[in-house]
């Protein structure tokens, strides 16, 4: 999931390439910032953290400034070329020492039990195995570490969820950088061995028409406090 410099000087596409969708994502997600309350979101995700925290799927960096001065550092993990250049850029404005790169979510380029704190951000969604993602996230945080997560997912009666299964079948993750809209993001992170704690769903937008993106949970998980069996 990286940028391979060539000996011509020019630069090698990695597996993950979305220019067109990252251009698409840049526009409206800056937009959703204030149409959808996103900034708000993002605030009540990451209030209160502290300690080495990393971020899975950065994005273009829109929750860097939202990070509370008790962050020591984060660690931005992204794969999309043209979404690291502009999360870079993000994380020169911010005001916690933020450190941009390369990597997959499967296999991130970072020690085991390194972190305080995990950030899953709109990011499960489009992971290729998401079970072995948060293996990953487990064994990256401490024991007892912390991870806070804001996801959309499955959601609403059968006919929006049938509706969600066949977009996922189609053309929804060819047009939307390998977005699914049917996982089911909490039942993922207590499968994965994590403590839930404290979460509630979230619908985008609050007020208006309910899309198949509209299904969002936002909450906390721990780590369990045992040190992983190696």
């Amino acid at each position: 999931m990286r940028l391979l410099s060539t000996r011509s000087g020019q630069v090698a596409r990695g597996p993950v390439h979305h220019p067109l969708f990252a251009r698409y994502y840049a526009r409206i997600s800056v937009g959703a910032e204030s149409r959808l309350g996103m900034a708000a979101i993002r605030e009540r995700l990451l209030a209160g953290m502290a300690g080495r925290v990393i971020e899975i799927g950065a994005g273009n960096g829109l929750n860097f400034r939202h990070y509370p001065g008790t962050v020591a550092e984060v660690v931005a993990i992204e794969p999309e070329p043209l979404l690291r250049q502009m999360a870079l850029e993000s994380a020169l404005r911010a005001e916690v020492p933020v450190d941009v790169v390369p990597g997959a979510a499967e296999a991130l380029p970072v020690k085991s039990e390194a972190f305080d704190a995990a950030v899953l951000s709109l990011v499960l969604c489009s992971v290729r195995d998401v079970a072995r993602t948060l293996g990953e996230v487990r064994r990256v945080l401490r024991p007892g570490g912390e991870v806070r997560f804001f996801e959309h997912g499955r959601g609403g009666g059968r006919l929006m969820t049938a509706t969600q299964q066949a977009l996922d079948r189609t053309l929804w993750p060819v047009l939307n950088g390998g977005c699914h809209l049917s996982r089911e993001p909490v039942a993922a992170l207590r499968a994965a061995g994590f403590r839930l704690g404290p979460h509630r769903r979230v619908l985008l937008p609050e007020k208006g028409p309910t899309l198949p993106t509209s299904y969002c949970a936002l909450g906390v998980a721990w780590r369990p406090d045992e040190p992983e069996v190696r």
